[in-house]
């Protein structure tokens, strides 16, 4: 059932918690379930993300409870699951973070989901499946897989999703031997993995860089670890680019210190209303539509490294792309490039869509702002900020929600 969101122009004023880290609750879940000790996990936002990653690890044995903000897992039982079919609805992370522990079961596993999940590229586990002689066989809508991994020194390439290389790390640091990955260059997303060591380290993981492109992992016991998440900087930046725009609000429950690389936005914030900056995104393709938002308001600006917004929920760069024409602007797409020239953005009475992808909606939310209009399809936004909609109308967004 679709959501529309009608907006008139408005400022937002007030402060407001930005929510949990959705990078970071993933990562902590499935280092509570690797610990098979009981754990608390605090601060948690139920967007259907996490969900799915919850679920999954239920079906792989781990025992998981939710309260309010607070989860509880208790995994004893973690990775005893016989021939478990996972459901991972449209969440990229759940799926290639387990597809490797998966593949330490030596069960056939399924992974079903969204068929917009399974057009995002796998061919990363796809040729370590057949280089060991591993199952591997993709539908539309699922894969599935049986092998047995092995603990051992593995090459990845670095311009391919960190996403392969946060689930070969859970596996390894399951199979608890001493292993290496080497990661060859060029590396991108560098600081997701660096979420990915952070979060394993509070549970004991001997694991760290020992050099710029070797990672290693050493045999040793995990322990419990219990706390809160910390706040995401991925979604606070589609909250503080109303600030850019005319708004006034504080947000709250940032760690100043965090390793998240979405930390970069204000900076990049800061370039895209001083000037028309040229910005790489290729370590922050999840800012790619606020920051092209946010450009199309104000002066321009060229964004490099923008290949990997294609392989999105959506395909992001194209997704905007339509959604400015609407407006009287646009995007021009070079080779790994977009450019967003100057433009007078109005809304002319055509619907916006939200190409079934939180982050369009969100960044298109802050451009009808200014604009008023419609958009459609804003129940996107579950995927990983549910309240968004919520929090802007407390912070004086005159918005209206409907089916």
């Amino acid at each position: 059932n679709d959501m529309t969101a009608k907006f008139k122009p408005c400022k937002l004023s007030g402060t407001i918690d930005a929510p949990p880290s959705k990078s970071m609750t993933h990562r902590y879940l499935i280092g509570a379930a690797l610990s098979k000790q009981n754990c608390v996990l605090s601060g948690v936002d139920y967007s259907e993300d996490i969900f799915a990653t919850i679920n999954c690890l239920k079906d792989l044995g781990a025992e998981i409870k939710t309260d309010k903000d607070k989860v509880s897992i208790s995994s004893d039982r973690f990775m005893t699951a016989e021939n478990p079919i996972l459901e991972c609805k449209e969440s990229g992370s759940t799926l290639r973070f387990l597809i490797p522990l998966a593949l330490c079961l030596g069960k056939t596993v399924t992974f079903q989901g969204s068929q917009r999940l399974f057009e995002r590229p796998l061919n990363v586990y796809e040729e370590l499946c057949r280089e060991n002689g591993f199952m591997f066989k993709k539908g539309a809508n699922s894969v599935t897989l049986c092998g047995k991994l092995e603990s051992g020194n593995y090459k990845l390439r670095g311009d391919i999703s960190s996403q392969f290389i946060t689930g070969l790390i859970f596996a390894l640091i399951y199979l608890n031997e001493n292993s290496t990955i080497e990661i060859i260059p060029p590396f991108e997303s560098r600081s997701y993995i660096n979420l990915t060591i952070q979060a394993l380290k509070s549970f004991g993981a001997n694991i760290e860089f020992a050099d710029e492109y070797k990672i290693k992992i050493k045999k040793s016991p995990l322990h419990s670890f219990s706390g809160k998440v910390e706040g995401d900087y991925s979604n606070a930046a589609f909250l503080d680019a109303f600030n850019y725009i005319g708004s006034n609000i504080k947000i709250e429950n940032l760690n100043a210190d965090s390793l998240q690389g979405d930390k970069v936005y204000a900076e990049y914030f800061d370039k895209i209303s001083a000037g028309t900056p040229t910005l790489d995104i290729s370590d922050c393709p999840d800012l790619g539509p606020i920051l092209f938002a946010l450009a199309a308001l104000k002066n321009g600006a060229v964004f490099t490294g923008t290949d990997r917004l294609k392989a999105k929920e959506s395909d992001r760069g194209m997704a905007m792309h339509e959604e400015l024409t609407k407006l009287g602007g646009g995007l021009i797409f070079g080779d790994n490039s977009i450019t967003v020239p100057k433009q007078e953005l109005q809304y002319k009475g055509e619907k916006l869509d939200g190409h079934n992808d939180h982050r369009i909606v969100m960044a298109m939310s802050a451009i009808l702002s200014k604009t008023g209009g419609v958009i459609d399809g804003v129940q996107a936004v579950r995927k990983s900020y549910p309240g968004f909609f919520d929090d802007i109308k407390q912070l004086g967004a005159k918005v209206e929600t409907e089916c």
